[in-house]
């Protein structure tokens, strides 16, 4: 996936001309890393999951729900697993090709190999003994025979279906498994076939920009994996540490720069919250303080390109993905600066030490983080000169990384690190493409449904004001962040506000970035805030301790949430500055 980009860039430049097929081939790449990192995922255990069996007790009521969940989930990977069976041989009866030399069934065979791998595993992680697996099991005759004979639920009432897999998900059922089974549920009982879900899946996993989010994915895992993070404490504190609250500002700018390319995916407080939090404590920041930061910096730069959900809400809404990048820019920025000026108050409060300002060793550190800090330009750059587009910047990216990491600073080795990051890589972003996919099936029932239009018609009737409109989506979206990860609410809630911002004349631009502003709060509000399960699991600290010492950071999150709604130059300035409005 990184080689074929990079290979079309050189070639549109010397031989006037690309590699024929790269584009379709590095798509269907993208939906085999999809769904091959989503089975690795299943072995693993480790499947995107609300985490709802950690509010349940220990013990047999836990072992219940595992089996429980389990049942239920068999039950719709099977459903999902034989619809992907219709897809292919579909597919194979029509002769369709995707490149010169690759029939399409052939590169959809992925689909029903992964799901029946994940039924197998997910039986075999719902119980540690034969009992618990054979009940775990039975959800395998269920689908079968939900397969076939899908007339049992035509014109049947959805709501117990629906409250079935809510119950499961609850109880710890994957969130792909949630929204899976809730597309399955309702298309069932209109008399849809299972392999409508597939289809859209696998349309939106061969969409033309989406392989720029594992690439870009991969660039950050790479990253976090060698010792750019001390390299860029080092940078960060030579020329901010002065400050009042000086490591706070650090943490900040630190963080807000890792997840600009591993996509709020936890990455960033896995991986710096070790080196961070030692370092807070040691100057005198306070224990919940320091738990409250790193806890909220890890959704900090969600909004400042390239970020991943910038370019996935780009795909959804079918916007530039350039113009998404530059309106995120100084909202990104301004939520970058509250925190760190959280982080100043702080200071001043406590009376942490500070870093003295020397140039020597700010150029310095400067010169030995040269390579992390031309990240930005190698991407923004290659995209914006036209050298190359989304996709290929992606590439570059990934390939630059990988360069630096590998044979320049030599913090990965090629023959030790290499595979172990690369899986731990396409393990998280099989966790998340499958939601993705599974979202997109819910998502198309919705609008066959007419669900925005009748949504249009109901606000449109009952709210006049634009900014009450703008009110009242901070409050549905922050519900929607409550219960729903950000890549999934993007899928499903996107479509069905387009058309609200539009009846109202808010810039579908402006719309973008409101939307990833107030999700980004939802990475800290239960009950799957995921910055709350993670960071509860990195410090080994409860979760409502961890919710707890969010809540300053949340309020003042949310002040620049206010910023960016009410005041839309912050989004639009630099785009009527470009010309681009």
């Amino acid at each position: 996936m990184t080689l074929l980009p990079l290979a079309e860039i050189v070639s549109r430049r010397v031989l006037q001309g690309g590699v024929p097929g790269s584009a379709t081939i590095v798509q269907h790449l993208t939906l085999w890393v999809a769904f091959f990192g989503a089975a690795i995922a299943a072995r693993e255990d480790k499947l995107l999951a609300i985490a709802g069996t950690s509010l349940l007790p220990g013990g047999r009521a836990r072992r219940l729900a595992d089996v429980f969940a389990g049942a239920v989930t068999t039950a719709i990977v099977v459903v999902l697993l034989w619809g992907a069976i219709e897809l292919v041989a579909s597919e194979r009866r029509a002769g369709t090709v995707v490149a010169s030399f690759l029939p399409a069934w052939i590169a959809q065979l992925i689909l029903p190999a992964s799901l029946g791998t994940i039924a197998a595993r997910v039986v075999w992680h719902s119980s540690a003994n034969a009992v618990g697996r054979t009940i775990a099991a039975s959800g395998v005759a269920v689908g079968a025979v939900v397969w076939w004979r899908p007339e049992l639920l035509l014109g049947a009432d959805s709501w117990p279906g629906l409250a079935l897999v809510l119950a499961a998900a609850i109880c710890g059922a994957p969130i792909f498994a949630l929204l899976g089974g809730a597309a399955a549920v309702l298309l069932l009982s209109e008399g849809s076939r299972p392999a409508a879900i597939l289809i859209e899946t696998y349309a939106l996993s061969v969409s033309s920009t989406l392989p720029a989010i594992p690439l870009f994915t991969y660039a950050g895992f790479l990253l976090a994996e060698g010792r750019s993070s001390e390299r860029l404490i080092r940078v960060f504190r030579a020329w901010f540490g002065w400050m009042p609250g000086g490591t706070a500002v650090v943490c900040a700018l630190l963080c807000s720069f890792f997840t600009v390319f591993t996509g709020g995916s936890g990455v960033t407080i896995l991986a710096l919250g070790g080196l961070l939090y030692p370092a807070l404590r040691r100057e005198g920041y306070r224990d919940r303080f320091a738990l409250g930061l790193l806890t909220a910096s890890g959704s900090l730069g969600l909004l400042l390109p390239p970020a991943l959900p910038l370019i996935l809400y780009s795909v959804v809404a079918e916007r530039p993905m350039e113009d998404l990048f530059i309106g995120g820019i100084i909202p990104g920025l301004l939520m970058t600066a509250l925190m760190a000026g959280l982080g100043v108050r702080e200071g001043l409060a406590t009376g942490a030490a500070r870093t003295r300002f020397e140039i020597r060793e700010a150029i310095a550190a400067a010169r030995a983080a040269k390579w992390e800090l031309l990240i930005p330009a190698v991407a923004l750059g290659s995209i914006f000169s036209g050298l190359a587009t989304p996709v290929e910047s992606a590439a570059l990216v990934a390939a630059y990384v990988l360069v630096v990491q590998t044979c320049v600073t030599r913090d990965l080795s090629i023959r030790r690190d290499l595979l172990r990051v690369s899986t731990e890589c396409v393990t998280v972003i099989g966790g998340v493409l499958t939601i993705l996919g599974m979202a997109v099936g819910l998502t198309s029932y919705l609008v066959g449904a007419q669900i925005p239009m009748r949504l249009l018609e109901w606000t449109q009737t009952y709210v006049q004001s634009p900014v009450v409109f703008l009110l009242g989506l901070n409050l549905f979206l922050l519900i929607v962040g409550c219960l729903m990860d950000i890549f999934s609410a993007t899928v499903v809630v996107v479509p069905l506000i387009v058309p609200l911002g539009a009846a109202y004349g808010i810039h579908p631009v402006h719309l973008g970035v409101i939307f990833i502003a107030n999700l980004e709060l939802g990475y800290l509000t239960p009950p799957v805030g995921l910055n709350l399960f993670l960071s509860s699991y990195r410090f080994r600290r409860p979760m409502v301790e961890v919710a707890r010492a969010a809540l300053p950071m949340l309020g003042v999150l949310g002040v620049g949430v206010a910023l960016i709604t009410y005041v839309p130059w912050l989004t639009l300035g630099l785009l009527e500055m470009l010309g681009r409005l």
